[in-house]
């Protein structure tokens, strides 16, 4: 039995993965000090929701920063789903929790670093998000072509 082909959205999909988790590395794994250039927008915005909201600034902080965790895994998440199709949901899941757990790990040795438990769950609800988002985008195409389907033959 001859191995399935691969579709372009596949290869489209394992190839924007390389500069994705190039650029995922250098977030987690560069200094703080020079990492925060990137991410400091989750602090601008904890700071104008807490000046003009009165909530304190730890805790708006804590919100935008595992939303923003968050963000940083749908990607990851969707391209695994759209990279290997055929892979089982649990499988993508598996590797994205394994994949933020390794980061976390790897910051324990990095002394501008701060590893967290609710980064691994931010980063593992990324990509369950990203692949559940996949799916349903891949299920609305599928029952919209089979309802074009259906009025032309009728």
């Amino acid at each position: 039995m001859p191995a399935p082909r691969t579709s372009t959205l596949e290869m489209l999909a394992r190839t924007l993965l390389v500069p994705y988790v190039l650029g995922v590395a250098l977030i987690v794994w560069l200094p703080a000090s020079v990492a925060g250039r990137v991410t400091g927008l989750a602090f601008r915005l904890a700071r104008f929701v807490s000046e003009n909201f009165g909530i304190a600034l730890s805790t708006s902080y804590t919100v935008f920063e595992f939303v923003a965790n968050i963000a940083l895994f749908v990607p990851f998440g969707l391209l695994l789903a759209a990279g290997w199709p055929r892979a089982n949901p649990w499988l993508i899941i598996l590797i994205g929790y394994a994949t933020t757990a390794t980061i976390e790990l790897v910051q324990t040795l990095l002394p501008s670093r701060v590893p967290a438990i609710s980064d691994v769950i931010a980063n593992t609800l990324g990509t369950v998000i990203g692949c559940l988002a996949l799916h349903a985008v891949l299920q609305m195409s599928h029952a919209g072509r089979r309802l074009r389907a259906s009025t032309v033959e009728a």
